[in-house]
């Protein structure tokens, strides 16, 4: 059985899970590598959407920076 709240596509197959990577960063940061993480593993056919959401959020971190 799939776990709701803690599902497959938020572990590695060698088990390290994201958040355990993210909690340390802002919230553009830590989504960004969350969408890198799971593309192609949630959902096969939105790996290309997944990795757009992740290049949003970082140009969106760019920006931030750069203001």
């Amino acid at each position: 059985m799939t776990d709701p709240i803690n599902p497959t596509h938020y572990k590695s197959p060698s088990g390290i899970e994201i958040i355990d990577l993210i909690n340390h960063l802002n919230y553009s940061r830590s989504n960004a590598i969350k969408y890198i993480f799971r593309a192609g593993i949630k959902n096969p056919e939105k790996e290309i959407e997944d990795l757009q959401k992740a290049q949003w959020l970082i140009n969106r971190e760019i920006e931030r920076l750069t203001k």
